[in-house]
């Protein structure tokens, strides 16, 4: 386990070819820190400690977190080293040369001068939970101990890929809705705090009644010029509260996961990205050689949602019972019907883990089809809502004047 004493580390420095690098590095104390880097082959620059919760100078600069996809890369380059007959202790230098991000290059390190002093690689592994979870190391242990490590790492780097193309893709479809959004809210605000009061004045020097609807528009604009600030603060305050809720607060994060499933269209995507992911974490560990009642253990965490772990946790029990995995999915009521049965032949047929990857693709497609309906059917509701705003807020500064051309007429 990961000392609670240990702190992070900002250090800029040079390394043996000569290049200036910089990362972050995790150890009990400065002096360490400083003979951990030298025996590295760094020669250190300077260094601090990196304060809690801000953004260091370098990880900005070199856009230095480390990400799912590094350490797929990392898994998939280390894999065909192994299986060039090149020696561990070695790859671990030869792909900490290869990577680009320094604070990868750091991790890499770390883990290799974790296995030169005795322990074994899924050990080092799981001192850096962050970026290795259970899942992984209980999959590199396996390899170790069967001695197909790097068939193991090749199988864990595509899992990692595949993961992070079905978010990626997921992300980068509700991406243009979500600025479209945003663009209507700035506009309205624009509108509401620039144009509106110039009407405004123009009504007041006429010195006619307003419209009802008219007077609440202006009382609206008149509150945003004043106190924009607070709608701002509240926002900021309000994101923020619900990130860390969602991060910190087990029972909320539950509620949100239950509230996504049943979200109209979204959910629909969110239910076969959840499928997607048992079925591929499931064919994965399977795969591996980890038993049954142990890889639904892993695929219960990796489904990354509240109510699927329940149902997967249910799964599990039912299993240690004597229940086929077909049957003990069905009892859960929250797979759909051909998952299912495709579960089944599998069983039958003794090609479990060739059919649960089966579901995983044919159900990361229908997350593909889901996505295509949703932004086809967003895009022409975001218009017509920001078309009603807009119109809306057009109509009430025009109602006045419509109503001063009929009393003149």
């Amino acid at each position: 386990m990961k000392n609670n004493s240990a702190m992070v580390f900002v250090y800029f420095g040079i390394n043996k070819q000569g290049q200036k690098i910089a990362g972050e590095l995790v150890s009990n104390n400065m002096a360490m820190a400083k003979a951990q880097l030298r025996q590295q082959g760094i020669r250190v620059e300077s260094i601090k400690r990196k304060p809690k919760g801000f953004f260091t100078l370098a990880a900005i600069g070199k856009n230095n977190s480390i990400k799912p996809v590094d350490t797929a890369i990392f898994m998939r380059q280390l894999a065909t080293l192994i299986k060039a007959g090149v020696p561990i202790i070695n790859a671990f230098d030869i792909v900490a040369d290869l990577l680009d991000k320094p604070s990868m290059q750091q991790l890499v390190l770390q883990i290799k001068a974790d296995v030169q002093s005795g322990t074994t690689f899924a050990q080092a592994l799981a001192k850096y939970p962050k970026y290795f979870d259970g899942l992984v190391c209980s999959l590199v242990e396996s390899g170790e101990q069967s001695g197909t490590l790097e068939t193991m790492l090749q199988r864990i780097a595509s899992y990692k890929e595949k993961n992070e193309k079905l978010k990626s893709k997921i992300k980068k479809e509700l991406t243009y809705p979500l600025v479209v959004v945003i663009v209507a809210i700035f506009v309205m605000i624009i509108l509401m705090v620039r144009v509106v009061p110039v009407f405004a004045e123009l009504f007041a020097s006429l010195g006619s009644d307003l419209p009802v609807f008219t007077q609440l528009v202006v009382a609206v604009s008149s509150w945003l010029q004043r106190r924009w600030w607070i709608l701002l603060l509240a926002s900021v305050i309000a994101v923020w509260c619900t990130i860390k809720m969602y991060k910190n607060h087990v029972n909320f994060k539950n509620k949100v996961d239950v509230w996504l499933l049943k979200l109209p269209i979204i959910g629909s995507v969110v239910y076969h990205a959840v499928v997607a992911r048992f079925a591929r974490t499931l064919s994965t560990t399977f795969t591996a050689g980890v038993p049954l009642i142990g890889a639904l253990n892993y695929t219960a965490g990796a489904t990354g949602n509240h109510k699927f772990y329940v149902a997967t946790q249910q799964i599990k029990e039912d299993v240690k019972s004597g229940i086929n995995l077909q049957t003990a999915m069905q009892r859960t009521a929250m797979f759909p019907s051909l998952a299912i049965q495709l579960v089944g032949v599998g069983e039958q047929a003794g090609s479990l883990e060739d059919m649960l990857d089966n579901i995983a693709d044919y159900y990361e497609q229908k997350v593909d089809n889901a996505l295509e309906s949703m932004t086809t059917l967003l895009e022409p509701m975001v218009m017509v809502v920001l078309g009603v705003l807009v119109g809306g807020l057009v109509v009430a500064m025009y109602l006045p004047i419509f109503q001063m051309g009929s009393v003149v007429g």
